[in-house]
């Protein structure tokens, strides 16, 4: 098995229909999908895949090496780490972006154009899976947004990197865990390797493919589409050699918004909705997602429901 590839630039032409099925397949079956073709320029892909290696070799490599996890590795033994991911992150919003690096030549202008164009791959993406739900054109930006229709939607991104790891048998690059947001894009690396998907009970490899963008969609688009989207559990495997580029972007609701299922996706009453996916405002999903991020989702859903 290998998660769907699809040809975003189809959407534009004959084969549109067949696209958005594909799309639909990929949401319902797997929650994983790659798209080609998907509207960002490959000059933009190579330089972020540039400046991203600097950046890390520059200002981030020395620090990993005496980092925690590593510290914690060299002291293991023959015990496998649990709590620990083998990964270096960090972390851009449009909040932080004078935190953002300035050593790195070309590293900020070069994120934040990659970001503009993320941002509008997912509200494109967001404006599709309305259509295949038969949701009004806008009803996911709208619910993410919250009430008076500002645009208050999170946008973040995660730079990581997985080192080389002596041991990869006993510490995993990220634990397996769904994500907590809307929906996610991943620019992950042309050749290391090492993201997992959870299918039928078998972890399945996402293949690196050159300038693609990894689509899952998040806890949120599950409630959102009344279980018809999942959230799909995934990992990272740490591997021995090669140094693993992966950046995530997360399309999240403001933590102000309130989240359902559409009312159009609910045919039993209200009582029988609210057995299925409670109302719940973002925010507090959030405050149980980051204590329990690595544990199954639906008690998650159960404990928001008591706030």
């Amino acid at each position: 098995m290998a998660i769907p590839v699809i040809d975003f630039s189809k959407l534009n032409g004959d084969e549109r229909a067949k696209t958005l099925a594909e799309i639909a397949n990929a949401c319902e079956e797997w929650g994983f999908f790659q798209l080609v073709n998907n509207g960002i320029a490959e000059e933009l892909l190579e330089r972020v895949k540039k400046v991203s290696s600097e950046f890390y070799k520059v200002e981030r490599e020395e620090n990993f090496k005496n980092s925690k996890v590593v510290n914690l590795l060299n002291e293991s033994g023959d015990e496998k780490l649990e709590n620990v991911d083998w990964e270096d992150v960090i972390t851009l919003t449009d909040d932080n972006v004078s935190e953002w690096s300035y050593q790195t030549s070309g590293f900020q202008e070069t994120m934040k154009e990659f970001r503009d164009e993320l941002k509008i791959l997912a509200e494109k993406i967001m404006e599709v899976m309305d259509e295949n739900l038969g949701l009004p054109k806008g009803y996911m930006e709208k619910a993410f947004n919250g009430e008076g229709g500002e645009n208050n939607a999170f946008f973040g991104s995660k730079l990581c990197h997985y080192p080389p790891c002596p041991n990869p048998e006993k510490v995993t690059g990220l634990r397996a865990h769904t994500d907590a947001g809307g929906v996610i894009l991943l620019f992950q690396d042309d050749e290391v390797g090492g993201l997992q998907v959870l299918k039928d009970g078998e972890w399945i490899d996402v293949q690196p493919l050159k300038n693609t963008i990894v689509i899952n969609t998040g806890d949120q688009i599950e409630v959102l589409s009344n279980g018809r989207y999942k959230s799909s559990w995934h990992r990272v495997l740490s591997t021995i050699d090669g140094n693993r580029l992966s950046i995530a972007s997360f399309y999240n609701p403001s933590l102000k918004a309130t989240i359902a299922p559409a009312p159009q996706l609910v045919k039993e009453t209200n009582e029988e909705m609210d057995k299925t996916y409670p109302k719940f405002v973002f925010g507090d999903y959030m405050s149980v997602y980051v204590q329990q991020k690595f544990l199954p989702k639906e008690p998650r859903f159960q404990a928001v429901r008591a706030v």
